[in-house]
């Protein structure tokens, strides 16, 4: 962990302090000297796509939404899935608001959650606006639209997160076991008398479904001489219900970001005790799994109660249906909010020991020799390179050991070295880039659903490899806006079946991976129920409101805590404006020191005459930080280069703004 000099370590189980209480100190002031001789191409680039996103996202709602906001669906839901379906459409759209969207994608984010809301309700999908019972895996994709609509307008959205949030901390509610410390069941929300894995007496699963991801529960008689379709076998359905359909799994862990989000709005020490309470327990169980996270808990709190004493086997857990692709994420989410809320980053190490322990199981061969069950994905994200010998780590364990291998995915190893900057974490993210047979600086023209996957080229950007990434990644974003909108025209006259919901999340064209990179220096967060991280954000000082202002661009080169290079852009050849930077997703860190470009008063202009100065005297001045913003003016047609130094996580994390009279939200 960095801290500020002037801020005490804080003790396990407490949260860091530096964050001042009463009004905020003015943050120091920079004025931007460099004239802007030749816009830079990434610039101009990302107020292209700004541009782009805008129309984008408009054109969608007007195709597939009605006037109260709801999604155009006329059907039913069947069975227990569907909700993150409905919020996962628009889970980004407030997060371009962030970025610097306009001020009208908030509002109508905020209309879309409502309207879903009103329709799920009917629907009979919800219950007091929250899922009534299903598993985290899916819940934590549901959830990201309301993080991002309380970090983008806390005021409006706070109490509806710390009602959700009870459900878990209070133990009335039927969803948390203070005595074993476990979440009480798999499919767990607003309805206690929601109970097991479905409705009837067997398992809503698709015979597509188990030929790609195969059974549960495969070492039991029920399981064998099959196999036995689980749509219409009650024998396998009763025995899912008695052993994965109570107790705590481990997919239950990103609950952990729902009441982080409620600790960062409130700051009440009950939202952080619980975290303390419940994630602490996980990582006792990893310590004592020999440092692999186990996947269930029977409802006395004994991993493998229910599994004959397998620690793997739970629902949503590491045999099926998707093991590291789910446990992996969620026990991430917790982790981070963890060390968040607490400040002891030893909280990760249950992730990081079983991640070095799959990486430790890692094979290097072509993924058409490997037992994958996610060809879709690596499809589109191999491309040709599907025949090119690589890394890949197995995904799952039963009792015959590990398997279904993968190319390493990176969104979990970034997001613990993005948070530590730790040399042992990057050192990981290099020793699966020096085992990785293809080149971490190809940038594939895709979009994935979580709206990620472009970490490995962004790391290679970060390591000075690759200085035509900004560009490049732009490009693929704009391609992929414009390759939505033309779904979007081809699908806005369907009429949606209950088996083809995803088709919105498919035409969905509010594409933000690349600004979240370039602009904050950071992952796109974790989509199955993460928080976002950034080495930085911004704000707009005249129009008071999140974001970048209108005509300015921002590049992050490196988001190494001593030097985090953050450079800004005023395309407009008329107006002045004026950026206050933050210090991290959440002013959780602190800015110790800043050096700036900067250029004598008309030093380059030259005199009329002397036809041969033509470029400006640029130099670098310094100034003193002690905060978590700072504000910079940019003058038309100026720009900045800006070299902080920061104290990782030196204050609680807010969603305070430094527009805010208190010190927090």
């Amino acid at each position: 962990m960095s801290f500020s000099s002037a801020d005490p370590l804080p003790a396990e189980g407490t949260a860091p302090s530096g964050t001042p209480s009463g009004a905020p100190v003015a943050p120091p002031e920079i004025l931007a000297g460099v004239p802007l001789l030749e816009a830079p191409g990434w610039a101009v680039a990302q107020r292209s796509l700004f541009d782009l996103l805008e129309q984008a996202w408009r054109r969608f709602a007007d195709a597939f939404t009605r006037p109260d906001g709801g999604l155009n669906y006329n059907g039913e839901l069947t069975t227990r899935d569907g909700v993150d379906d409905f919020y996962e459409v628009f889970f980004n759209w407030p997060q371009l608001y962030l970025l610097g969207g306009s001020d009208e994608v908030l509002a109508a984010s905020e209309k879309h959650w409502e309207g879903v809301t009103r329709q799920l309700t009917e629907l009979n999908m919800l219950r007091d606006e929250y899922e009534r019972g299903y598993d985290w895996f899916h819940q934590g994709e549901s959830l990201l639209l309301l993080y991002f609509l309380c970090m983008a307008a806390p005021e409006r959205w706070s109490e509806r997160a710390v009602r959700f949030a009870e459900l878990y901390v209070d133990p009335a509610h039927g969803n948390y076991d203070p005595q074993h410390r476990i979440i009480t069941r798999p499919h767990n929300g607003s309805d206690p008398d929601r109970q097991g894995l479905s409705d009837g007496e067997v398992y809503p699963w698709l015979q597509k479904e188990a030929d790609t991801y195969g059974y549960p529960l495969e070492w039991i008689p029920e399981a064998q001489g099959g196999p036995f379709p689980l749509d219409s076998d009650p024998r396998l359905g009763k025995q899912m219900r008695e052993r994965m359909g109570v107790g705590d799994t481990a997919v239950n862990l990103a609950a952990a970001g729902l009441v982080l989000n409620a600790w960062i709005l409130t700051h009440e020490e009950r939202y952080r005790d619980w975290i303390v309470d419940y994630v602490g327990a996980w990582r006792e169980r990893t310590e004592a799994n020999g440092g692999l996270l186990p996947d269930n808990v029977s409802p006395d709190g004994v991993v493998g109660g229910l599994h004959d004493g397998r620690w793997y086997g739970g629902h949503y857990g590491w045999s099926w249906p998707h093991g590291w692709h789910s446990v992996g994420h969620a026990a991430t989410v917790a982790a981070l909010a963890a060390a968040t809320a607490t400040g002891d980053d030893d909280y990760l190490s249950m992730v990081s020991s079983t991640l070095d322990a799959m990486i430790d199981q890692g094979k290097v061969m072509p993924y058409t020799e490997a037992d994958s069950s996610l060809p879709s994905k690596w499809a589109v994200e191999l491309a040709e390179d599907k025949d090119t010998p690589t890394l890949h780590l197995p995904f799952r364990y039963k009792d015959s050991g590990w398997f279904d291998y993968n190319p390493a995915t990176p969104p979990v190893p970034v997001a613990l070295w993005h948070h530590t900057a730790a040399d042992a974490d990057r050192a990981r993210l290099e020793r699966l880039r020096e085992a990785d047979g293809i080149d971490w600086r190809t940038v594939r023209p895709f979009r994935s659903k979580e709206e990620s996957a472009h970490e490995k080229a962004w790391f290679a950007f970060l390591a000075g490899d690759d200085p035509g990434y900004p560009e490049r990644i732009l490009a693929t974003a704009q391609a992929q806006i414009r390759h939505r909108l033309r779904r979007v025209e081809r699908y806005k006259d369907l009429d949606v079946p209950e088996a083809d919901i995803h088709v919105w999340q498919q035409c969905n064209p509010v594409a933000t991976e690349a600004l979240v990179q370039l602009t904050w220096g950071g992952p796109q967060v974790l989509y199955n129920g993460g928080l976002q991280q950034a080495r930085v954000r911004y704000y707009d000082a005249q129009a008071r409101r999140a974001g970048l202002p209108q005509d300015v661009a921002a590049l992050v080169s490196s988001i190494d805590p001593e030097a985090t290079t953050v450079e800004l852009v005023n395309l407009s050849p008329e107006a002045e404006r004026t950026v206050i930077v933050q210090a991290g997703a959440m002013a959780e860190h602190t800015i110790t020191s800043v050096r700036y470009t900067t250029c004598a008063d008309d030093a380059w202009i030259g005199d009329m005459y002397d036809y041969g100065h033509t470029q400006p005297v640029v130099t670098e001045a310094q100034t003193v930080a002690d905060g978590p913003f700072l504000t910079v003016r940019l003058p038309a047609s100026t720009r900045i280069r800006l070299t902080l130094g920061l104290a990782l996580r030196a204050n609680t994390p807010s969603y305070r703004t430094p527009f805010d009279e208190e010190g927090s939200a």
